[in-house]
């Protein structure tokens, strides 16, 4: 930029004299941290942009005890018509307490998956791929539903032994489906806030 200074006192014909000023402000190649380079810029970018987003794989946050709950309840439906089913074809067959636990313990794991494979297949799954995820969903939870269960049973003196009308066979059962809720629940959200048994189910949902 120019700029016109009179200088006072000066001899004639130089009362007027041009000065030149070159200030930095008519240098327009300032740097904006390499914004002028616009292939810098956006490999920069690109790098924080990678970076935060690098952030965001960070620990799987852990499971909601409601998503828990649910799953828990989703195996215990299973589980309960499976081994009620159980206990009332062998009474119905006359046979021993062994053989009508163990068709029981077999129908609620065949039931538990069942209701997961419907699940899943009705999202589209194919029938492999969905028996593949019901075992990996179900399989923890209701082994160990079954094992409370059961064992809560065999432990209750008199139950085994009890019919379907007697009140301590229900007792007895139903306090058992209690117990294992409450047990299999943290099991549940353990494994759900690992990416694992109930986790894979929701990832085809």
């Amino acid at each position: 930029m120019r700029k016109v200074e009179v200088l006072r006192g000066a001899p004639d014909g130089q009362g007027m004299k041009v000065m030149e000023h070159t200030g930095r402000h008519g240098d327009t190649t300032h740097d904006h941290g390499g914004h002028g380079d616009p292939a810098g810029h956006e490999a920069r970018h690109g790098t924080h942009t990678a970076h935060t987003a690098h952030g965001t794989h960070g620990p799987r946050a852990g499971a909601s005890w409601s998503m828990a709950v649910k799953a828990t309840l989703h195996c215990l439906t299973g589980c309960a018509v499976g081994e009620i089913l159980g206990m009332v074809v062998g009474t119905a067959l006359g046979w021993s307490n062994l053989p009508t636990m163990v068709l029981a313990i077999a129908l609620a794991f065949l039931f538990g998956y069942s209701f997961t494979l419907f699940a899943v297949v009705r999202a589209g799954l194919d029938l492999k791929s969905a028996i593949k995820v019901a075992l990996a969903a179900d399989t923890v939870s209701i082994a160990v539903m079954e094992a409370v269960d059961n064992g809560i049973v065999a432990l209750t003196p008199g139950a085994m032994d009890a019919h379907l009308s007697d009140g301590l066979f229900w007792s007895a059962l139903l306090g058992g489906f209690a117990v294992a809720f409450l047990i299999t629940t943290p099991v549940n959200k353990w494994m759900i806030g690992r990416g694992r048994g109930h986790a894979v189910v929701h990832a085809h949902h």
